[in-house]
């Protein structure tokens, strides 16, 4: 479990393959003092497991559900990366339980830029824009996000300067694709009404 506060940026060493899928090496910074193998980071907002420590790089496996659900496959040698250490009990919860499960890649669709602040509206699929409501939570590769506007198929979240400075979102360009969890506590109230 996580919260969506991004604790330090990492940057990616390599992604060899390891079929099905792939063996990602990255240089975690400050991140790795605290690492043992087995622990659960989110990479991007995906929980992943330390299955390899050398010094300040991590190693993590990938498989085809992950590859295909994330953005964690299209990362070359020197891509940033979100990083976040999983919850221990008593820890501040800044932000809003994150399980490290992406839902989707959404697909940012326009950025507006206001001095040092921004504003992003993405594209999903229109049943995960269901599971969000204005004022809501929603992970946005891995950052605890406020939404402001929500319709179906698309959401907008408001960026202030501190994120857009100590996370990847201050790099986003329209195309890109994040991934996205929408809020646990959502999932299972529509679920719920589903089975009525």
């Amino acid at each position: 479990m996580f919260s969506g506060i991004v604790q330090c940026l990492g940057s990616l060493v390599r992604l060899d393959p390891d079929p099905p899928g792939v063996r990602l090496m990255i240089d975690a910074g400050g991140a790795s003092e605290h690492a043992s193998l087995g622990d659960s980071v989110a990479v991007n907002g995906c929980c992943l497991t330390v299955v390899a420590i050398d010094q300040q790089q991590l190693s993590f496996d990938a498989g085809p559900e992950t590859l295909q659900r994330t953005n964690l496959g299209q990362l070359t040698p020197g891509s940033q990366v979100n990083l976040e250490c999983s919850l221990k009990i008593g820890d501040q919860l800044g932000g809003h339980f994150v399980t490290g499960h992406i839902d989707t890649l959404g697909k940012l669709a326009r950025r507006e830029d206001d001095g040092e602040w921004s504003t992003l509206w993405f594209e999903v699929p229109e049943p995960i824009s269901r599971q969000m409501a204005c004022k809501g939570s929603v992970a946005i590769d891995g950052v605890s996000l406020t939404l402001v506007d929500v319709s179906p198929g698309s959401f907008s979240v408001q960026l202030i300067p501190h994120t857009l400075a100590v996370t990847t979102l201050g790099a986003c360009r329209p195309g890109g694709q994040l991934n996205i969890e929408t809020d646990i506590l959502a999932k299972y109230v529509e679920q719920q009404l589903e089975g009525r």
